[in-house]
């Protein structure tokens, strides 16, 4: 006998993820560049990623071991925190003590189906979700049309 497999493309798995994280913010959209260079800039943590999300100031690479790799990320709020990231074409997840984010990449003939994540990640969070949903619905959309614009396309 043979059993199905079911193969699901990054920005789907990146929708999984999401769906199973109760405080979970998520955006996907079509971006018109090719793969290569929206995940050019995507995977430039250091330098791109404090363009793309308006809440954070910088973000500095302390470690690296092939597709794992350690950050420090500080924000305006002067909040500070130590990620451990998963990053390789077309897929980036990274989560702290408190934070989950993510981002992922899938080419769609020339274009880009690009996706972003972002949550909470601590007990009773569920809680806060009326408050954080009507700003989540805000900032994830935000974070597309960042990338959209650091690389000139609608």
């Amino acid at each position: 006998m043979t059993w199905p497999i079911a193969e699901i493309d990054d920005v789907a798995r990146l929708r999984v993820l999401a769906a199973a994280q109760p405080s979970a913010v998520f955006a996907d959209g079509l971006v018109d560049a090719p793969f290569e260079t929206v995940w050019a800039v995507a995977a430039d943590l250091e330098r791109e990623l404090p363009v793309l999300l308006p809440d954070v100031r910088s973000l500095r690479l302390t470690a690296a071991d092939g597709e794992r790799l350690r950050a420090r990320a500080r924000g305006y709020g002067g909040l500070r925190a130590q990620f451990d990231i998963v990053l390789r074409p077309g897929w980036c997840v990274m989560q702290s003590r408190f934070l989950l984010g993510g981002m992922a990449a899938v080419r769609v003939g020339d274009r880009t189906r690009f996706a972003f994540l972002g949550g909470f990640r601590f007990p009773g969070v569920r809680l806060l979700r009326p408050v954080l949903t009507p700003v989540g619905r805000a900032y994830a959309p935000m974070v597309l049309r960042r990338l959209r614009d650091r690389l000139g396309t609608s």
